[in-house]
């Protein structure tokens, strides 16, 4: 069995320095956790950039739930990151109605062209996720899916992500499950044993919260429990 991917949020470059020294192989990076993870600034990415090798993830969102809000103020965060080196991506968009909003997403994609890119945990929350596998899956770039299989988080979410695994290699589920949401230390064992092998984690790595940093040493504990 391959060794997992181990994705932890970052806010800070404390929280990257954390995050690497503890074994992530990965950083999602996100501000104001108030808000579900927000675009970064750009001075921070670029501290974050400086303080760690490992690779970054950065989200393109503005607004609080799944909708785009300004899809040209999106591509222009996009471009300022990307000029200040920024190459993989976190991004996804619903409209009212659950469905994907593929022409804000399309168009936030496009603007990262050449780069990798998650569509994030909005397939959680759509009216039909088979729907949004199957629109968005051949845009370019795509290669994970950050999905608990519930909107409501791993526990309820388990027999969606088996039955996604079972369909890899189909059109709209070529793509890495990365599982996050409410994923705790307990679920692993099962999921590993399942044979998923990509795990995101956020508030599990940090001592009181969001309103504290990444503990390398949670990290650790983490990338210990993957890795039996």
């Amino acid at each position: 069995m391959s060794r997992p991917i181990f994705e932890v949020i970052a806010l800070t470059a404390q929280d990257a320095r954390a995050a690497e020294s503890g074994g992530a192989d990965r950083l999602e990076l996100v501000s104001d956790m108030a808000a579900d993870g927000l675009t970064p600034a750009v001075a921070e990415f670029a501290r974050i950039r400086a303080a760690v090798r490992i690779p970054l993830r950065v989200m393109l969102r503005i607004r609080d739930g799944f909708a785009p809000g300004s899809v040209d103020d999106l591509r222009a965060r996009a471009a300022a990151l990307r000029a200040e080196g920024a190459d993989e991506f976190v991004l996804g968009f619903l409209a009212a109605d659950g469905a994907v909003d593929l022409a804000a997403t399309r168009a936030v994609a496009e603007a990262v062209a050449g780069c990798r890119w998650t569509f994030h945990r909005a397939v959680d929350h759509s009216a039909d996720r088979a729907a949004v596998r199957a629109a968005v899956g051949d845009l370019p770039g795509l290669d994970t899916f950050l999905t608990s299989g519930s909107a409501a988080g791993v526990d309820a979410g388990r027999e969606v992500l088996a039955t996604e695994l079972a369909r890899a290699g189909e059109p709209g589920y070529r793509q890495r499950i990365l599982i996050g949401g409410g994923l705790r230390a307990e679920h692993v064992p099962g999921l590993r044993a399942a044979g998923f092998d990509a795990f995101h984690v956020g508030g599990a790595v940090r001592a009181d919260g969001w309103e504290s940093p990444v503990d390398a040493a949670k990290v650790a504990e983490w990338r210990a429990l993957l890795d039996a």
